[in-house]
């Protein structure tokens, strides 16, 4: 296969796949972790989200970012976790940065283009669901 091939194999798209899924969701898991050592620091002082309340709108986002991104980085119930991974990198790019995605929204909107990615292929053969599933 040559560099300008458009030949696509399929180890190759796995393994795309599987550092696509590690690497968002290593990398997003700080964001979680800081919130949740810190969040009765943060409960109270939170973006209140639809009306949610600022400490339940906390929680949900530590629910995304850590753990949905730990799940996310197996590969284990990928399309699942995506879901609130997706609403809340919605959330960063559009609610909190107001949509500049060439500004402050830029790496929200990232994490958001390989979320919707991962949730349009799904998590690949390198993945605890192709384990557990085993198809």
């Amino acid at each position: 296969m040559g560099l300008f091939s458009t030949q696509i194999k399929d180890n190759a798209v796995h393994f795309a796949l599987l550092l696509l899924r590690l690497s968002t969701g290593i990398l997003m898991m700080p964001h979680g972790y800081g919130k949740l050592m810190h969040y009765a620091e943060r409960k109270d002082k939170f973006m209140n989200f639809m009306g949610l309340g600022s400490a339940f709108s906390l929680a949900l986002v530590i629910f995304a970012e850590f753990f949905c991104s730990a799940l996310l980085a197996a590969g284990l119930l990928t399309r699942l976790v995506l879901m609130p991974l997706i609403v809340t990198a919605l959330v960063i790019v559009f609610k909190a940065h107001g949509g500049e995605i060439f500004g402050d929204a830029e790496t929200g909107f990232l994490y958001l283009v390989s979320y919707v990615a991962i949730f349009i292929t799904g998590p690949g053969k390198y993945s605890a669901d192709k384990l557990l599933l085993k198809k």
